[in-house]
């Protein structure tokens, strides 16, 4: 058994943060009781009168309906992304939206984004749904203008929204008790407890243990160049175990006109990283990693006068990483520590009911400390000023915005890549031709830029420091239609779809110098992107059955023109399908709830660029099924839900020769108090 230790100064701060919080916490007396949550499914929802693009939003229970272990599982029912999963619980598992890259894609926890500058990628399989109450996904960007200017800068935004305590008539506590089961050896306890503590103040703090042995059976397919099947086998997947802890602790207030949050989140792991299965290889490669993962962040938002209203937010992440490699002739030891500084002011002025302008400052600091020989020991300053509007006449709605980014770095060795200073806009309309009848035409143009990593630009004997920042021009035209029934069987009816065009120049790549344990990064020309995302969604109502069919297509090329002279010009992407979608069937019965979800990933290719026989990678689909019951006992409730995913137990592989799961049964039962 592996222990998960910290230091001693991070042990200083857990422990601190876990002692204010109980203090906290007890100070009231507990009472027997919890929310009751309604089932909401996922729905295309506008948050407020201004709003243009509708996200893609999963909220509320349908979250634990999904057959979702985490963030990343159930982002797979959103049309327009593809997920890169290497596998088991312990997994990395990364989004990427509308083929423009995963480092093009800002995730945002409580509002704040979650940052990465040593590679940009942030894994998703981190975060857990337990105490989440949303989640919800953005082309281009939001269309609130109140916000911070990191929010302006991706291509594509992921919004995590932690829940907040929410009291019942007179009580003070609540308590929700959870507890997971699974095939794949599977070990997971959690609890939630939220506290009172005045009429505007309220407390919540929440843990959860994973362990997983990660073994599981895979199917083996080798194939010879021309694409015969060279040997074929079942054998059983190794070093995908995992070990983890996650602590989270929140404060959140209410002022006259405001509010204010304080939320303290820890995750610390140890897991075996699962190797790629070739050459009849399937025994362990003795690759581990293990990370501490910290931060604390706040906001405070109150509104000064009645047209004018500001907000500022400020976080500190400290992010530790152990890379542990015994099995190579070169045996490594790496060690990598990031920290981040982010300071942010937000401030909205309504000129006219139907006019507003906002105005945001942000700074980051970031800085990356590593054991590697000749290291350059980077150091990021980063200013973001976003200035944007929002007018709507009559059933024309309109937003504008343009950011401004200037980035300087330091390095203690070698050479540092230049100062940058870049200007990006955005334009966004959607109208309304129709008077009362809810269909929405919408269209958008963005132009933003995603800065080099420090992998890309400092990683010893791989990174040039002199590469160019990623830009994507993302044009859309879309609608939406919604229509509500007063009677019958049918109660609602969504659908949804939208035509876009991305355009990728000086895409970053790694390519081989010489030998395969000396790459070099270079921009290398462009890529082309174009698509549809379709969804429908409907509600039905059969007196005491209720149904909820959701469905979900993209179609996708997208094409690699960076070079006439090669022979992959043109061709699609790797691990781009040109089709893929999702279907989800929800049913309530009384206290049961049925649950049947089908996944599928049409044909692509792999990491190679050529698209040919060799490279081919088949289509993979997957049948999930639950059943889930409530129990109410005084007023407590007990609900138990038994799972059973990739029912038909389908062999495939999400990123090539890194096997998925097969056939897997989930237990989950949860308490509440």
């Amino acid at each position: 058994m592996v222990t998960i230790f910290l230091t001693s100064r991070l042990q200083k701060v857990v422990f601190t943060i876990f002692v204010f919080t109980a203090q906290l916490v007890f100070s009231q007396s507990i009472r027997d009781t919890i929310k009751e949550q309604s089932i909401v499914p996922v729905h295309f929802k506008k948050k407020n009168f201004k709003e243009i693009l509708p996200a893609q939003v999963l909220s509320g229970e349908t979250l634990e309906r999904l057959n979702s272990h985490s963030v990343a599982d159930a982002l797979r029912y959103f049309s327009g992304i593809q997920i890169k999963d290497y596998g088991g619980i312990g997994g990395l598992k990364t989004i990427n939206i509308r083929s423009m890259g995963s480092q093009h894609v800002g995730v945002f926890y409580d509002g704040i984004q979650i940052g990465n500058a040593q590679n940009g990628v942030v894994d998703l399989g981190r975060y857990s749904l337990d105490d989440l109450d949303e989640i919800s996904l953005y082309n281009g960007q939001k269309s609130e203008i109140f916000q911070p200017a990191k929010d302006f800068g991706s291509s594509g935004s992921i919004y995590l929204q932690p829940k907040i305590p929410v009291f019942k008539d007179q009580r003070k506590t609540n308590l929700v008790v959870r507890f997971k089961n699974s095939s794949i050896d599977l070990f997971n306890p959690s609890f939630r407890l939220e506290q009172k503590i005045s009429q505007n103040i309220s407390a919540s703090f929440s843990s959860e243990f994973i362990q997983s042995d990660g073994v599981y059976k895979f199917r083996y397919k080798k194939k010879y160049p021309d694409g015969e099947i060279a040997n074929d086998t079942i054998a059983r997947r190794h070093d995908s175990d995992i070990r983890a802890k996650r602590f989270e602790t929140s404060l959140n207030g209410n002022l006259n006109n405001g509010s204010w949050n304080i939320r303290g989140y820890g995750y610390l792991s140890d897991r075996g990283i699962p190797a790629a299965i070739v050459n009849n290889r399937f025994d362990g490669r003795g690759e581990r990693q293990t990370d501490e993962n910290l931060f604390v962040q706040g906001s405070f938002r109150k509104k000064i006068f009645p047209k004018l209203e500001t907000q500022l937010k400020a976080k500190f992440a400290y992010d530790y990483t152990h890379y542990i490699d015994t099995a190579s002739s070169i045996k490594i030891q790496n060690q990598y520590i990031q920290r981040e500084v982010y300071l942010s002011n937000s401030n909205l002025y309504s000129v006219t009911p139907d006019w507003d302008l906002s105005a945001s400052v942000d700074f980051q600091y970031n800085r990356l400390d590593a054991d590697l020989v000749n290291f350059s020991y980077p150091i990021r300053y980063t200013t973001l000023a976003a200035f944007a509007t929002t007018y709507q006449w009559k059933n024309l709605k309109f937003l504008g915005s343009v950011l401004g980014t200037f980035i300087a770095e330091k390095v203690e060795k070698n050479t540092k890549s230049p100062d940058r200073t870049v200007w990006t806009p955005a334009a966004f309309l959607s109208y309304q031709p129709f008077t009362g009848k809810d269909f929405t035409v919408r269209a958008f143009y963005k132009r933003i830029f995603r800065m080099p990593t420090f992998n890309d630009l400092y990683y010893t004997m791989i990174g040039n420091s002199s590469l160019q920042p990623e830009f994507t021009n993302q044009y859309n035209l879309g609608f939406s239609y919604s229509k509500s029934f007063g009677s019958g069987v049918l109660q609602r009816i969504f659908a949804k779809a939208d035509g876009y065009f991305n355009k990728v120049e000086n895409k970053i790549i790694a390519a081989p110098n010489g030998s395969m344990f000396r790459w070099m990064m270079l921009n290398l020309g462009e890529v082309e992107i174009l698509g549809t995302d379709i969804n429908l969604q409907a509600d039905l109502n059969f007196g005491d059955l209720k149904i909820r069919p959701l469905l979900s297509y993209t179609f996708q090329r997208a094409r690699d023109f960076s070079d006439r002279e090669e022979s992959y010009f043109g061709h699609q992407i790797p691990y781009t399908p040109w089709h893929s979608g999702s279907f989800a069937l929800m049913s309530d019965y009384k206290n049961w709830s049925f649950n049947y979800s089908f996944i599928y990933v049409g044909e692509r290719y792999d990491g190679q660029q050529n698209n040919i026989q060799y490279n081919y990678i088949q289509p993979w689909y997957t049948h999930d099924l639950s059943v889930q019951r409530k129990i109410y006992w005084k007023k407590h409730e007990f609900k138990a839900s038994f799972e059973v995913n990739n029912i038909l137990n389908q062999y495939y592989d999400v990123v090539l020769n890194y096997p998925m799961p097969g056939r897997t049964f989930k237990l989950i039962v949860s308490f509440t108090l």
